[in-house]
């Protein structure tokens, strides 16, 4: 039967699904082994919220059904192509992933942790390692003097402490 015979309120709408923190095309998807118990805690959340759905109204259970099953496959594709690395195996003298860090930046001292996309959390002073600053100071080491490029001004941010 062709659409135009179709009423109008018989048409479902596309549920749109929220993506997932943006991991840039071709870099590996680092998480910390908190990082990788927390999107396993999620997927379980998913899971029982799936298992959960309710109601009279089939097309809302369809619909409810169709938002968390697309949730769970971009979040099952995370999680497969997630690689746990351990803090604690980082070179301890120089900033890697998953390090603990203490800057000087603009004369204020910051402190965060580098993380993988989906635990950063401002909030909780974590950044992710794609972030301009986390790749700015990879690789230094406690005392140095890194020049971090924010648009057309260059930024000294001086290391402070590392810790694991």
């Amino acid at each position: 039967m062709s659409r135009g015979f179709v009423k109008e309120d018989d048409q479902e709408e596309t549920p749109i699904i929220p993506p997932r923190a943006a991991l840039p095309a071709g870099v590996t998807n680092y998480v910390t082994p908190f990082g990788m118990a927390q999107l396993l805690a999620e997927r379980q959340q998913i899971e029982t919220e799936m298992a959960n759905i309710t109601g009279t109204d089939e097309q809302q259970r369809r619909r409810d059904s169709a938002v968390w099953g697309g949730k769970l496959n971009l979040l099952t594709e995370r999680i497969a192509s997630a690689r746990v690395l351990y803090p604690k195996d980082q070179a301890k003298d120089e900033i890697r992933f998953g390090a603990q860090v203490a800057l000087k930046m603009n004369g204020q001292q910051q402190s965060f942790q580098i993380v993988g996309v989906d635990e950063a959390s401002v909030k909780e002073n974590k950044i992710a390692f794609v972030a301009p600053i986390a790749r700015a100071i990879t690789g230094a080491k406690l005392g140095d003097t890194v020049d971090f490029k924010l648009g057309d001004r260059t930024i000294p941010i001086e290391i402070l402490g590392i810790g694991y």
